[in-house]
Order: C-alpha cells, then sequence, then structure tokens
C-alpha cells in the first residue's frame, strides 16, 4: 500500500477511536457505566486465554421466563466499546489486572494452575460486579481437537454476499437464524467420542455478535465451545481488517500452543477456508486430523458469490471430506477413520 494511502487509514483509525470516545463522554454523562462482557476462552493446566470486551450499553430486556427478549443483529452494534479499560481478572482467587485494546476487547494470556474442562474465571472493570465467564482447559494428555468456522459452516448466513451480510448482521431477529442441517449432530459426536476434546468456533464475525452466537449455538444443540471472532473497522495499515489473516494467525496460535493436538479443520467452500485449511495442512500436518469441508448447495454458492474450491488437496497429506450438510461429513469422516462407525 503506497504511503499516502496508509497515512489515509490511519487517519480514519484514528477518527474511529475519536468518534467512539465522543459516544463514550455521552453515555458516561447519561449516568451509563462501564460492564464487562466475557466469551468463552480456552487454555491448558498452566495457563489460560482470557476473551471479553468492555462495553457500555443499556440494560437488555428479559422476557418472563428469565431469557433475552429476541434481538435485531442492529442491537449488537450499538453498544459504546470502551479503549484502553483495565479490567481486572480473578481466576481461583488470584487477580490479574489487564488493558483492553482500543475496541474495548480483552485478549490476555495469564498463568493459572487448573483442572481439565470448562472452568470460571470472572472480570470486573471500574470496581462494577464481577462478571462471570468461562474458558475450557485441555487436558494433557488430548491429543485431537475440533475448529469449526460459523458463516455458513455452522449457521446459513450466505455472509460474503455484502448486502446479505449486512442484512444478516444488523436486520435478522437472532431467533431467525437457521443452522446448518446436521452439523450440531456431526460436532456432538465427535466431542462425545473423543472425550476432553476441545471445541473452538474461528470466525470472521465481529465480536458484537458473540452473546448472540452464544444463544444460537445453544439453542440448536451444538456443543460448548471457545470462541476466537475478530473487530471490524479500520487498523494501522488497511481500511478493514482481513477475516483471512485472522484465520491464519489464528491457527498458527492454536498450533504453537497445543503442539501434541491434532485438529479436525471444519469449514465451507464459499469463503477461503478450503484454501487457507490447505495452506495450513501443508505448514503444519503434524497439527491437522483431517478437514471437513460443507459444499453449499447451489443455490447459497450464487449467494455467497461462487465457490473458491482448491481443486488439489494432495500436498496436504491429510484426510480431506466434502458433502452439503452435517450428515454427509458425518458419513465421510467415519469412512476416514476420525470417527468410528455405529454398531
Amino acid at each position: 500500500m503506497p504511503r499516502s494511502s496508509r497515512a489515509k487509514v490511519l487517519w480514519f483509525a484514528r477518527l474511529e477511536y475519536r468518534f467512539h470516545a465522543w459516544r463514550e463522554r455521552r453515555a458516561r454523562a447519561r449516568g451509563l457505566r462501564p460492564a464487562v462482557t466475557g466469551f468463552p476462552g480456552y487454555g491448558t493446566e498452566e495457563w489460560v486465554r482470557v476473551l471479553g470486551r468492555v462495553l457500555i450499553a443499556p440494560p437488555i430486556k428479559r422476557t418472563s421466563n428469565g431469557e433475552f427478549a429476541s434481538l435485531r443483529g442492529w442491537r449488537s452494534f450499538a453498544a459504546v466499546p470502551v479503549g484502553y479499560a483495565q479490567v481486572t481478572v480473578t481466576i481461583e482467587g488470584v487477580s490479574h489486572e489487564v488493558v483492553a485494546d482500543r475496541g474495548g476487547v480483552i485478549d490476555a494470556k495469564l498463568p493459572a494452575t487448573l483442572s481439565p474442562g470448562w472452568q470460571t474465571v470472572t472480570m470486573s472493570v471500574e470496581g462494577s460486579e464481577p462478571s462471570e465467564t468461562r474458558v475450557f482447559i485441555v487436558g494433557s494428555d488430548v491429543r485431537f481437537g475440533v475448529v469449526s468456522d460459523v458463516d455458513d459452516t455452522v449457521m446459513v448466513t450466505a455472509l460474503p454476499r455484502p448486502l446479505l451480510a449486512a442484512w444478516n448482521s444488523f436486520v435478522v431477529d437472532e431467533h431467525a437464524r437457521q443452522p446448518v442441517p446436521g452439523m450440531a449432530v456431526m460436532l456432538e459426536r465427535l466431542s462425545r467420542e473423543h472425550p476432553g476434546t476441545p471445541v473452538i468456533y474461528l470466525s470472521t464475525g465481529a465480536w458484537n455478535v458473540a452473546p448472540t452466537l452464544t444463544r444460537f449455538l445453544r439453542r440448536h444443540l451444538f456443543p460448548a465451545g471457545s470462541f476466537l471472532l475478530t473487530d471490524w473497522g479500520p487498523t494501522h495499515d488497511r481500511w478493514f481488517r482481513s477475516g483471512r489473516d485472522h484465520k491464519e494467525v489464528s491457527l498458527r496460535r492454536i498450533a504453537e500452543e497445543f503442539p501434541n493436538v491434532k485438529w479436525l479443520l471444519v469449514g465451507d467452500d464459499g469463503q477461503h477456508d478450503d484454501a487457507i485449511y490447505t495452506g495450513f495442512a501443508i505448514e503444519h500436518p503434524e497439527s491437522v486430523a483431517a478437514v471437513a469441508i460443507r459444499r453449499l448447495l447451489p443455490a447459497e454458492a450464487v449467494l455467497a458469490g461462487g465457490r473458491t474450491v482448491v481443486d488439489d488437496h494432495s500436498a496436504a497429506d491429510v484426510p480431506w471430506v466434502t458433502e452439503s450438510d452435517g450428515a454427509g461429513l458425518l458419513e465421510r469422516l467415519e469412512e476416514v477413520g476420525v470417527i468410528s462407525r455405529d454398531r
């Protein structure tokens, strides 16, 4: 990118931060205060990766049975992020001070001694009531894990088409979102067959939608997992964050953090998952158990702007399966030995 263009992007990123700072001042003037929203993280028996975001937002109404009221997508983006907030993270009685980034996102790797499975940590900001979040601790004996894309892999979104992406993200009621047939069953079967399996939902979606995604996965009986989402908006060197870079960097980090785990990589052929997983499998074959690509239906492929299939997977040297739904992928995974056949 030319120097003049980089300067413009940097200027726009500063403008975005100033805009959010102005919104924060207005919100505080109305008596609103920041709170921490935690996202599911992960870790080992020696450390945890804690994820969350500091926001100023009006309380969400609940229904008579205690559930959150149905939300339109735009409400997830209406809260005010609090940049560079100091957050107290407490793990097993030990407190750590961490600082959010300019978008209010908390992403901290902290020392901790925890038992395998889901564990609870708390976070608070500016003396607020501590909020709980969970982290999945991967046992030292675990050798298998799952990394799954979200858009058009577990949730039907047709995300790559810009207008449809805006409609799905900002307008559609969260209860109207539909799961990809069979994917919940497939992922749940993998979790049952491999006890202690970490499940990581890796998406180019914004952190704003994490609460909605949590409720969606729970409502449609997907296995609980950790989230690795991203933040929209300009950076120091580009107008919008690269979703592909986010996925590639996240996969490399996971491989480094869990050198003894082989991952089943689950995605679809409507974005760049096929190419991303091919490159990662070539670069880190020791970290890949298999790749499962959900093949979009013809109508979905049109809405998604076409397919991005990499035809030659031979260089990856790992089992590679593809089908149009979770049931088909489950059968293919049985054929290559990732899942045992039902008797």
